[in-house]
């Protein structure tokens, strides 16, 4: 998929504005804290549960099917330390970073303040090629612009990067850690001596239990299976999002409304799906409305359809294995010039 090269007039500047009020009227922005306590209290049943579960295992090969649900755990944490970084839960902005510190950093080793800037700069330019962060030409590459520039490793990778996309995968919860410590040198990042104190602990209470419990080759092991396995559960859970919807350049003139939908995707599917995805199937609604809770973007759906299609805005729906197929077309054409050369 090429450069989107879509534009919006200055008159359209009300329309979030309008829609805006219209949610706000259903009082679909009203916090859930009854929600939030049961989902809180079903995710660390399930953490503390899986790591019960391992002590009691002990040495012994089942320990692979738990490496796998422990990996699950870790996912479902990290989703909610995504609320918790939106404003979704508490209203007091302490409490939340408090929370999202105990939540990512010591709970599954990734840094609250590091991600939640990368994030937030996400949010204020979804799939802009020079400002989203999630689309920087790292070692995936997600537009020709960046293709043609690449150099070294990426254009390698780039060359059959849909081929690579999931087996990547296996090593992004290890690359997550790696970036929260490497964040820990930007003087901008608050309590940086907490983060890494938080992160360590983690990281030593982690490798402690392992090695605790299981002999030094099966905790190896055990570390990989959980890793890889977490690495891909992020993945398949973020890259429906926006992965082969319009990547944006400087040249691209949008409002804030066609901005977040353009660039998004919602993927269709029941609870199962939705509890999963811990509700960023429905990614539009999202990025219109960060710091709505997660279980009223289903109620928003309806409406944020209807007012896209009444301006004539594209609102993109598909299922699940459709948004990874879309993700890997778009991998697999941004690479083509690079097949067809050789460097």
């Amino acid at each position: 998929m090429g450069t989107a090269r879509v534009r919006a007039s200055a008159e359209r500047g009300s329309d979030f504005a309008r829609l805006s009020r219209r949610i706000a009227r259903e009082g679909l922005l009203d916090r859930r804290p009854g929600y939030y306590a049961v989902r809180i209290g079903l995710v660390a049943g399930l953490f503390a549960g899986t790591w019960a579960l391992f002590a009691v295992v002990g040495d012994s090969w089942w320990q692979i099917p738990v490496a796998v649900l422990l990996a699950v755990a870790f996912g479902q944490l990290t989703l909610l330390a995504h609320d918790l970084a939106h404003g979704q839960i508490f209203r007091s902005r302490r409490t939340s970073r408090l929370a999202g510190l105990l939540v990512g950093n010591l709970s599954v080793g990734l840094s609250y303040g590091w991600w939640m800037d990368k994030h937030t700069r996400h949010h204020a330019n979804p799939n802009h090629e020079d400002h989203d962060p999630d689309v920087a030409p790292d070692i995936l590459l997600w537009s020709e612009k960046q293709a043609e520039a690449s150099r070294g490793i990426p254009r390698f990778i780039g060359r059959w990067q849909a081929f690579l996309f999931f087996p990547m995968l296996t090593l992004e919860g290890l690359n997550l850690k790696v970036a929260s410590f490497r964040g820990l040198s930007r003087k901008s990042l608050k309590s940086r001596k907490v983060e890494g104190l938080l992160l360590s602990a983690h990281v030593l209470a982690y490798l402690g239990a392992l090695f605790l419990v299981l002999p030094p080759g099966k905790a190896l092991l055990f570390l990989a299976v959980h890793q890889a396995c977490y690495g891909v559960y992020l993945g398949c859970t973020f890259a429906p999002n926006h992965k082969g919807m319009p990547v944006l350049t400087a040249e691209d003139e949008l409002d804030f409304l066609r901005r977040q939908v353009l660039t998004s995707r919602n993927v269709r599917g029941g609870h199962l799906v939705t509890t999963a995805l811990g509700g960023l199937n429905y990614q539009i609604e999202h990025h219109l409305f960060p710091s709505m809770p997660t279980v009223n973007l289903r109620k928003a759906r309806p409406i944020v359809r209807e007012y896209c299609a009444s301006l004539g805005v594209d609102y993109v729906e598909c299922g699940l294995f459709a948004s990874w197929g879309q993700a890997l077309r778009h991998l697999h054409e941004v690479g083509r010039p690079l097949r067809a050369v050789r460097t």
